[in-house]
């Protein structure tokens, strides 16, 4: 028996399935690509520890230190002489910028306002790839990096000015040596620090011998 209505044709959506399904697979194996491109040089050996300088002028001693719960690694950096507010950040060692920034928070102490607010994490901030799987960063800055992203950097070359942005109690540069994913103890001019764990508050005072050549 017949209703006398035509009858629906039916619809192929295998087609449309299937384009569905390349292009899943396509953005999984994108995924996939990005993934090992980020984590493969990672999992390669670290190259030769570069010639680390301290971040700070050249012939300038400071002192260097760090605290309970500052965690291991850390170091912070006061001068021993003269005002800490504005004094020249330099890269210690050359390389790429891949970060220059703000990390957490500003808050709001500056010179003009030394017991202002505290802000988060680390404030003005710089990243330095130096290759070979070394990184280098420098946090607490006082004001925006003088470089940017993609830059290169070379050995002494100024990337900001010593302040005391995001979590920071007083003006000082907060500095960190990484060899991948891992901190380590610094090292300047080829000599360790000492500054190893954070198991007690610990100081020693070390002059920069990050010089630049004069061409």
């Amino acid at each position: 028996m017949t209703t006398g209505r035509p009858s629906r044709a039916r619809t192929h959506r295998r087609p449309r399935s299937r384009t569905v399904r390349v292009l899943v697979a396509l953005v999984a194996a994108a995924a996939v690509l990005g993934i090992a491109v980020v984590v493969v040089p990672m999992l390669r050996p670290a190259g030769p520890r570069p010639l680390f300088q301290m971040p700070v002028s050249c012939g300038e001693t400071w002192q260097l230190g760090t605290y309970p719960g500052h965690d291991d690694f850390d170091v912070d950096l006061f001068p021993t002489e003269g005002e800490a507010w504005g004094r020249p950040v330099l890269a210690s060692y050359a390389g790429t910028v891949t970060v220059a920034g703000i990390n957490g928070s500003l808050g709001g102490r500056t010179p003009e306002n030394p017991q202002g607010p505290r802000g988060r994490g680390g404030g003005y901030w710089v990243k330095i790839d130096h290759g070979g799987k070394w990184e280098t960063q420098y946090l607490h800055m006082l004001e925006p990096p003088l470089v940017e992203v993609g830059q290169k950097v070379a050995q002494g070359e100024q990337i900001g000015r010593l302040g005391s942005t995001g979590n920071s109690g007083a003006p000082h540069l907060h500095y960190e040596q990484r060899r991948g994913w891992d901190k380590v103890e610094t090292h300047f001019d080829g000599a360790p620090s000492g500054i190893t764990t954070d198991d007690r508050e610990y100081t020693v005072k070390r002059t920069s011998n990050n010089c630049r050549a004069v061409s």
